[in-house]
């Protein structure tokens, strides 16, 4: 939300009260947790809306799947709901992402896909009938899920790569799905086989080595570049896990 405020007021071309062509921006986070923003472009053709040049954005920095939107007016008129053709949009190609709407309690989250219910989604092949499988958050519709950058498919996968150093990204023992933001998504079933809590300026090398890298001190600056501000202080989860099925889905 802050993104997009911040978007929108630096670039709107319109004066409080005056129509404009950049008066909404948005913003969008992947889910590597990258945020990538936009501002609309008004045209009486159907311009479009600042969630989708957003969208646009994300995709231009190669991120496939995402997490959550949100789009703010100019002049602090804060968080504006999607039109229609959004809604549209946002089942038809990311229908469990979060969509941060304005209600009379404050923003809150919800589905993108209950945004349009029992909708017809389409594809570049036509439109499909309703799929309720679609429509179940991957949160919560089966094993949690471990989300890794792409670059780490190979060696999860292999087995090269069996722990990974979590900050406020809590797992639990047993089974899980290992997410990985390629496309297509790909998800590798595994079990979670252990969790140690350490603070950041306990981690061994051990634990360094086990995640591909030689000294503690690697692991703590490779840690930082994914959690910025992260701190000897703060608290971490060495999550150790296994794959059950080696060749996975994609």
């Amino acid at each position: 939300m802050e993104l997009a405020r911040r978007t929108i007021d630096a670039h709107t071309d319109a004066g409080p009260g005056e129509d404009g062509i950049h008066t909404m921006g948005a913003a969008v986070m992947a889910a590597d947790y990258r945020m990538f923003a936009g501002v609309n472009l008004y045209h009486f053709t159907g311009g479009p809306c600042a969630e989708l040049v957003a969208l646009g954005a994300a995709r231009a920095q190669g991120a496939r799947q995402m997490r959550c939107i949100v789009a703010v007016g100019n002049h602090g008129r804060g968080v504006i709901g999607p039109c229609g053709r959004d809604r549209q949009v946002f089942a038809d190609y990311y229908p469990a992402m979060r969509v941060i709407v304005p209600t009379p309690a404050g923003p809150r989250s919800v589905l993108a896909a209950d945004l349009m219910p029992l909708t017809q989604r389409w594809t570049p092949e036509g439109m499909n009938g309703l799929d309720p499988s679609l429509y179940q958050d991957p949160e919560t519709a089966g094993p949690p899920i471990i989300r890794f950058n792409p670059r780490y498919l190979e060696a999860v996968r292999s087995g090269a790569k069996t722990r990974t150093t979590r900050f406020r990204d809590p797992a639990r023992l047993g089974p899980a799905r290992l997410v990985f933001a390629s496309d297509p998504e790909v998800v590798l079933p595994a079990e979670v086989t252990g969790i140690r809590h350490c603070l950041v300026g306990d981690l061994t090398d051990q634990d360094a080595q086990a995640e591909g890298l030689t000294t503690a001190a690697q692991l703590r600056e490779g840690l930082k570049g994914h959690y910025p501000g992260l701190a000897g202080t703060d608290e971490v989860d060495v999550i150790t896990f296994r794959i059950n099925d080696r060749t996975g889905a994609a």
